[in-house]
């Protein structure tokens, strides 16, 4: 035997070889009747036998069978330790929560089926070719949770257990899809910060920062090994993990007070057993997911979303909800209105004043909290249908008085001296702390279609008196993130640069995130006075002067793909009225209006550098073009079935006239 095959096969126990080639069987038997034998498919009466094959019990096979699907990955043994790891914290520890779904729905005398659907770090894959499957997968995993749904025909609800950036999008579009059924959300809650350290966001900068000289070897080793400082969960921060948790708990698919529940910890897992009493209430009272999706229940998470001043990427993700509960798909101008109207109240990770981390906003109170000062100012429509069977009013008129929320807000006073409503302010106190809306829409000869900036994430110092921020400088163009980080490093970027990445939109690059310019910029001393430009996006937890999905994308003609080194250009951001502007108006010595500076873009070359990045995987090439038939970024990335086939059916028409007319032509 080769030496090759003596390592991998190894020396096997004789006793190995002695296999069992048939078994008794499980003993009982099926409880069938007539017309079960003669009216059901034989499907469902296939997947009685395989029941008891798994080691159901026969008498018990009458029960409601229930779907728990979540994002689970890794391999824990009991205690915790790990056997084979997880792409993050995130999804390592919501195979607790199946756990306890499943033994609620049990004791109630269901059937808990349960499926898995594993998901991506946003975290992991920054700057890497990892980033080009990133929101790819949000339609993937999206479209399979659906089949694995439909694969169980005899399922009569369905639980989504989720907690980060891509996986909790995807289990939130795929339950707005069953129209016809119960489900909810579980949301997978947050790590805790270390006692001494750096969160989960600082700490993705210890490269830019050791190459400046800021940190040393040895501090970055020390703190980039306490950063996670329990096993699972989202990130610390309100990025996009976190505020997709909040956006579900607003549209009514969790149960109150169920988003940033710290992981791990027993309040965290009875959401799991509370989520699956819900289902079966739902059931019970013929609760549907289309009784709980509406249009109502889309613009309160909006409203939401705007007062916690939560993650960009949601602009991705609430529209495509929207389209799978085959509600009205919000624009541009619905989310500017809602920006324009709601004060942001809620102190937290990236955006401040305070940086307080996420699970001390669910101590404060949580959604529930925020959404007593909202309904206050009139901002929510409380009729809408929520997962507990009750209407948005009553659920909060309960939590207004419930004990749950004195004895936890009392406890975040006691273990950590805070006020909770320093954290979740109310409309007058965050004013006068200063706080502003989150969202602007910038327009201007560079990105005629729009673009997207955080806005209140701006540092208060390089804005002017009068609530506007102001800079005119000179572009410097790349064309690939690795190149733009470099030039960080290295020193080539200076205070009063214009950072252009282009090329890094869906067509490009599946849209990737571009948090190593964006962190790198926050945690420098003189990032605040430069701008990044792209047709990218952002982490959610991004600050500064960051300006993303632009429009068009530059590889698809956009202007921002025709702009050069050293091109002049001027943005202007009022964070007060929430309106912006960015133009090229100059090159070298020349100085033009907007107008005329369109004009010269429109005659331009595309950058000669522009391109798909090269390693951009065809499955990825796939979703860029379909999501852009169907609306592009601007409509949530989705897949729109009528018009694609629209687009292909005009397609292959176009074609046969092409080839007639080659034919008429010989």
């Amino acid at each position: 035997m080769s030496d090759a095959l003596t390592y991998i096969m190894g020396q096997d126990e004789k006793e190995n070889y002695r296999l069992q080639t048939q078994a008794e069987g499980p003993q009982g038997s099926l409880p069938l009747t007539s017309d079960m034998l003669l009216n059901w498919p034989s499907g469902d009466l296939f997947g009685l036998s395989q029941n008891v094959g798994m080691g159901w019990k026969p008498d018990r096979l009458n029960g409601k069978q229930v779907l728990i699907l979540s994002t689970q990955g890794g391999l824990r043994a009991e205690d915790g330790t790990p056997i084979a790891l997880g792409y993050h914290t995130g999804h390592w520890e919501v195979g607790l929560l199946t756990k306890e779904a499943a033994m609620e729905v049990t004791e109630l005398g269901g059937i808990p089926f349960a499926g898995y659907v594993s998901d991506p770090c946003d975290g992991r894959s920054q700057g890497t070719t990892g980033m080009f499957d990133s929101l790819p997968y949000r339609n993937d995993a999206a479209i399979v949770y659906r089949r694995l749904v439909r694969s169980l025909p005899t399922r009569s609800g369905v639980i989504g257990i989720a907690t980060c950036d891509k996986g909790l999008p995807a289990t939130m579009i795929a339950l707005a899809g069953i129209h016809d059924l119960p489900g909810i959300i579980v949301p997978g809650g947050v790590t805790l910060p270390p006692t001494n350290g750096e969160d989960a966001a600082k700490i993705q900068t210890i490269g830019a920062r050791y190459a400046q000289g800021q940190i040393s070897l040895q501090e970055a080793a020390d703190m980039g090994c306490r950063t996670c400082a329990t096993p699972g969960g989202g990130c610390q921060f309100l990025g996009t993990a976190a505020t997709a948790q909040v956006v579900a708990e607003a549209l009514g698919m969790s149960l109150p007070h169920s988003a940033l529940a710290p992981s791990g910890q027993a309040l965290w897992r009875n959401i799991a057993r509370q989520s699956a009493r819900a289902i079966y209430w739902m059931q019970a009272k013929a609760i549907r997911m289309s009784h709980i999706l509406t249009d109502a229940a889309i613009q309160n998470a909006m409203v939401v979303h705007a007062a916690f001043g939560g993650s960009t990427n949601l602009l991705l993700h609430i529209p495509a909800v929207a389209h799978a509960a085959k509600c009205r798909i919000p624009d541009v101008a619905d989310w500017n209105r809602i920006n324009k109207s709601v004060p942001r109240l809620v102190s937290v990770l990236p955006n401040g004043p305070e940086y307080h981390p996420t699970v001390r906003v669910f101590m404060a109170g949580g959604v529930p909290e925020v959404m007593l000062h909202l309904r206050k100012l009139g901002l929510l429509d409380e009729s809408v249908k929520t997962v507990t069977g009750e209407n948005l009013g009553a659920v909060l008129d309960w939590w207004e008085s419930s004990e749950r929320r004195h004895q936890i807000r009392r406890h975040l006073k006691e273990t950590d001296g805070i006020d909770a409503d320093d954290i979740i302010m109310s409309p007058a106190k965050s004013k006068s702390r200063g706080l502003t809306s989150t969202v602007t829409f910038p327009i201007g000869n560079i990105a005629p279609e729009g673009s997207v900036i955080k806005s209140t994430a701006i540092d208060p110092e390089v804005v002017g008196e009068d609530g506007v921020y102001r800079h005119t400088g000179r572009a410097k163009v790349f064309t690939t993130e690795q190149s733009a980080v470099k030039a960080i490093k290295d020193g080539s970027i200076v205070e009063g640069d214009i950072m252009v990445l282009i090329g890094r939109g869906p067509s490009g690059t599946g849209m990737e995130e571009t948090y190593q310019l964006t962190s790198s910029l926050k945690h420098l001393p003189f990032g605040k006075y430069v701008i990044l430009l792209t047709d990218a996006r952002f982490s959610g937890v991004s600050t500064g002067a960051c300006i993303g999905h632009v429009g068009p994308e530059a590889l698809a003609g956009g202007p921002i793909g025709k702009l050069r080194n050293g091109d002049l250009l001027e943005v202007n951001i009022d964070i007060t009225q929430l309106e912006g502007t960015i133009h090229f108006i100059g090159q070298e010595d020349e100085r033009f209006s907007p107008e005329e500076g369109a004009v010269i873009l429109a005659a331009r070359p595309s950058h000669p550098e522009l391109m798909p990045d090269p390693k951009l995987p065809d499955d990825t090439r796939l979703w860029a073009a379909l999501q852009a038939a169907s609306g592009g970024t601007w409509r949530g990335s989705i897949y729109d079935v009528d018009r694609i086939i629209e687009v292909l059916n005009a397609g292959h028409t176009y074609l046969e006239i092409l080839e007639r007319e080659q034919m008429d032509s010989q």
